[in-house]
Order: structure tokens, then sequence, then C-alpha cells
């Protein structure tokens, strides 16, 4: 089941890759359905990462190790789009990387000892964050690029984020509440971190003032995912 569950959000990546190298994606739709997805994650990440921590740790654990998660993502994203060449394909592939590393740990860590209707919520926002961000990323890093090599990058960076998950699963299947409990919250922080800094600007760029009803609605959406994922 965890293989299925990684694989299904991974292919997220190729798929929206290859729509946005082949397909036909306008700007407005785009940022429409960034937003979307920013704020179906930013949902899940509260209610199936951060939440179910407090109740295993402690509030003040889980208030550290979001910060954590947050500081950490912006200070290597910070150096990664500063002190590196993101116009090759390394730094291409770090950057999108390190966006994806948080959510597919989270998603690995929270499938320990669940199904993956307890994880609906998580699973599908990630999902549909990796759709339009894959797409959007395509298209632009296919200007002046082999097509064919741009979605070579990311299925690749798909694979990488597949191990990531698993890796969590499988590596901290023996850890306790408490070390489970802080590592989402680290990989939560980092993924909020991402939002603010690369998913929400992008959307209000491409779409302005549809952003925040797009954001509303993917709430509403990642709602009611983890409801029948509770049911």
């Amino acid at each position: 089941m965890v293989l299925i569950v990684v694989a299904v959000v991974s292919g997220a990546l190729v798929l929206g890759a290859a729509w946005g190298i082949y397909g036909s994606l306008s700007t407005k739709t785009e940022g429409f359905l960034v937003a979307l997805a920013g704020g179906a994650l930013l949902l899940s990440v509260v209610t199936e990462l951060i939440e179910p921590s407090v109740e295993e740790t402690s509030l003040l654990a889980a208030v550290i190790g979001v910060a954590i998660g947050a500081i950490v993502f912006s200070v290597v994203d910070y150096a990664i789009k500063e002190k590196m060449d993101s116009s090759g394909g390394a730094g291409l592939l770090a950057a999108i990387t390190l966006d994806g590393i948080p959510e597919n740990l989270a998603l690995g860590v929270a499938l320990i000892g669940a199904g993956a209707p307890e994880v609906a919520a998580l699973a599908g926002s990630i999902l549909l964050s990796n759709l339009p961000e894959a797409a959007g990323g395509a298209k632009d890093m296919a200007s002046g690029r082999s097509k064919g090599r741009v979605l070579a990058l990311w299925a690749a960076t798909a694979a990488i984020l597949s191990l990531a998950a698993v890796a969590g699963n499988v590596f901290l299947a023996e850890a306790s509440d408490t070390t489970l409990g802080t590592i989402r919250c680290i990989a939560a922080g980092a993924v909020i971190a991402s939002l603010a800094t690369e998913v929400f600007p992008k959307a209000y760029r491409e779409n302005d003032y549809w952003t925040g009803i797009a954001t509303a609605l993917g709430v509403l959406l990642a709602l009611a995912l983890g409801e029948l994922g509770g049911g």
C-alpha cells in the first residue's frame, strides 16, 4: 500500500511535467491550480502532521519542530537560489527536489501504522500540489531546452522523492511516537516555508486576485478529503 500511494503521488510529477511540456496551460489557469493545491496542502499539513504531533509530543516540541523545518528550508533554498547556477540541470534538480523532499518524507512517516484512507488528505493534497507545480516548472524549463531532457529531469526527481518517502516509512518504522511527531513537525515547517516563498507568490503573480478564492477552495477540498479519510 505504501508503494502504491508513493507511486501515485510521485507519478503526478511526471504527468504534470508532460502536461506542461507537451500540453496547453495558460498562465491564469496555472496560477489558479497552484493556489488551489497550495490551500489544500496548507490545511493538510496542519491537520495531518502538526495536530497529531502535538498530541504525541507537546505543543512546545511541535513549535520547535516547525520552526526548525522552516529555518532549514529557507536557508537551503537561499543557498540554492542565490549561490548555485539555477539555470543548469544540477541547480534546477536541487531546487525541485528541495521543495518535494519534506512533503514526501512526511507522507512516508504518516503512512507508518496507518492505512491509505487515514492519510487520504495528505496524499491527495501532495498529488494536487505536484501536478500544477510540475506543469509550470517543466513549461518554464522547456523554453530553450530539449523537451525530452526536461521530462527526464522531472522523472529523475520523481524517483528521488519516491525514495525519500519510502526511506521515511522504512527507516523510521521503529521510531517512538515522540520522534515521529518531531519529524512530522520539522517536515511540516519546511512545507509551510515552501508554500510561503514559492507557491503562493507564484500563484498571485500569475492569477492575482483569483488566488484567494482558489486557496479557499483548496482548503475546502482538503477538508473534504480528510472527512473521507476519517470515515
